[in-house]
C-alpha cells in the first residue's frame, strides 16, 4: 500500500533552518510529481511547493519563494523540503502528498495520498 512518512519538524527560532523529509513506499516513486502543503490552526491547507518526477521543474508559493527549496532523490524514494530564513508565520503542520499524473500540482484536490504531517513551530 502507498505510504508517505514525513520527518524533520521541530521547534526553531525565527531565521533558523529546517529540512523536512518524506519517505515514500508502495508505488513507483519516479512516476509522480510530489508536493508539500501546510496547515496552520484555523486556516485552510495551503500549497507550499511541488516538484516534477525527475526534479527538473518545481513551483513555489509566493510566501516561500526564495526561502524554501524542494528536491528529491528517486533512488531513495524521498522528497525533501529545505526551509531557510524561517518566520513565525511558517508555523504549521507540513504534509507531503502524491500528485495524480497529468493534474495541476497547485490544488490539494489533485493529490491522492497524504502523509501524516510533521509539526514546524517557529518562535519570534
Amino acid at each position: 500500500q502507498v505510504q508517505l512518512v514525513e520527518s524533520g519538524g521541530g521547534l526553531v527560532q525565527a531565521g533558523d533552518s529546517l529540512r523536512l523529509s518524506c519517505a515514500a513506499s508502495g508505488f513507483t516513486f519516479s512516476d509522480y510529481t510530489m508536493g508539500w502543503f501546510r496547515q496552520a490552526p484555523g486556516k485552510e491547507r495551503e500549497f507550499v511547493t511541488a516538484i516534477s518526477r525527475f526534479g527538473g521543474t518545481s513551483s513555489y508559493a509566493n510566501s516561500v519563494k526564495g526561502r524554501f527549496t524542494t528536491s528529491r532523490d528517486n533512488a531513495k524514494n524521498t522528497v525533501y523540503l529545505q526551509m531557510n530564513s524561517l518566520k513565525p508565520e511558517d508555523t504549521a503542520v507540513y504534509y507531503c502528498a502524491r500528485n495524480r499524473p497529468g493534474s495541476s500540482g497547485y490544488f490539494a484536490n489533485n493529490y491522492d495520498h497524504w502523509g501524516q504531517g510533521t509539526q514546524v513551530t517557529v518562535s519570534s
